[in-house]
């Protein structure tokens, strides 16, 4: 089947750029020695994540829904890398009796005390990460700050610091994770590898703390897509987490981590109407297809809700999905309204997204391709928590 016979909205895949992507980072993380551990939660979907690494991986994951299906699915390793509360500890508990080697994060003394207990009770072994706050972009507590020691006290007992995890019934510190959250608002590759170094130091220095305080600490956790591609040093990590790269999108290129024919992931849409007054194509993919994200809107080049490809892929020049309602897009030239072509009505495109998690999660399947309009596959996915 061609992708020209389809019912429009989907989302298409293109996995020869997927594939393309995964090899690009692996060998830039190579010569470090350090550990992939993909964040999965932007492709929620067994067949993408095999591609990155079989089951049995590390793999991040951003809900306990996500924690479920990858380990009904065969991943074991799994970092939950949002900060716990008590209300979510019974399903915890539940993947961890069902096998799941599973990590949590934490970023202050109250759920580190309510964790320890809990667990405790419960005989459950809990390794936790403890979150650090390398670049003022959301949670976690700095590298220096005093209250990361009270954390990891409420966490682990004196006496029970040094013990070896396996085995041992309560909650122990397993390390530090920090992430770059502001390297998306970088604007040049020189910035990005600053605050690479930034999101580095801070958190093996995190590291180094605890372990002066007897803590065991092993892992540091760093990443984000961007600062995985640039950073010049990864002395003192022993992971690395980045999901987007999989598939890329508008705003990693804005960043200048990609490049348009990097993204992998589309939604193929129709011509449905013109007003050509006005110089608008009107498509049947609105934000319910794309998602409302205008991550764009804040970078040099604002790519409306997505940039307008042919069925091929290849981006019309300056054509964009200007606005978007529920269940329709508004095609237009970036700048000269004059200048959109009238496409015929029936015309099949395809739209790259701003940001690949939240487009992806409009949709309930990746229809694949390999580099073309033929076909291959359709790999289901899942959404919520």
């Amino acid at each position: 089947m061609n992708l020209q016979q389809l019912e429009t909205p989907l989302l298409v895949l293109d996995r020869v750029r997927m594939a393309r992507n995964i090899a690009r980072l692996r060998e830039r993380l190579a010569p470090s020695g350090v550990t992939l551990r993909p964040h999965v939660k932007t492709n929620k979907s067994a067949e993408v994540t095999a591609r990155i690494g079989a089951p049995g991986t590390p793999i991040t994951v951003s809900t306990l829904k996500e924690a479920d299906y990858f380990l009904a699915h065969g991943w074991q390793d799994i970092l939950y890398a949002v900060g716990i509360v008590p209300t979510k500890l019974p399903h915890v508990e539940d993947l961890l009796r069902r096998g799941a080697r599973l990590t949590l994060l934490l970023d202050n003394v109250e759920a580190a005390r309510a964790l320890a207990a809990w667990s405790r009770e419960r005989g459950l072994e809990v390794p936790v990460l403890i979150e650090i706050d390398t670049d003022g972009h959301r949670s976690g507590v700095k590298p220096e700050d005093p209250a990361l020691l009270d954390i990891a006290a409420a966490l682990a007992p004196v006496a029970d610091r040094a013990v070896a995890p396996t085995g041992h019934a309560g909650a122990w510190v397993a390390g530090v994770l920090t992430h770059a959250g502001d390297s998306y608002n970088c604007r040049s590759p020189e910035a990005i590898e600053a605050l690479a170094e930034q999101e580095r130091a801070g958190a093996v220095r995190a590291a180094e703390r605890l372990r002066a305080a007897g803590h065991r600490a092993p892992v540091v956790s760093v990443g984000s897509t961007p600062t995985a591609h640039f950073a010049r040093s990864l002395a003192g990590v022993t992971e690395v987490r980045a999901g987007v790269f999989v598939f890329f999108d508008l705003v990693m290129h804005g960043i200048g981590v990609c490049d348009t024919d990097d993204i992998a992931l589309s939604v193929l849409c129709t011509v449905i109407g013109h007003q050509r007054e006005k110089g608008w194509l009107i498509t049947d993919a609105g934000w319910m297809a794309m998602s409302r994200d205008r991550g764009t809107a804040r970078q040099p080049v604002d790519q409306g809700y997505g940039l307008v490809c042919d069925i091929e892929g290849r981006p019309l020049p300056d054509l964009v999905m200007i606005d978007a309602n529920q269940e329709h897009g508004i095609v237009r030239h970036r700048t000269d309204a004059a200048a959109t072509p009238m496409l015929p009505i029936g015309t099949v495109l395809r739209v790259l997204p701003n940001h690949a998690c939240a487009t992806a999660a409009q949709h309930g399947a990746y229809t694949v391709v390999a580099g073309g309009t033929e076909v291959e596959d359709r790999w289901e996915r899942f959404s919520g928590w």
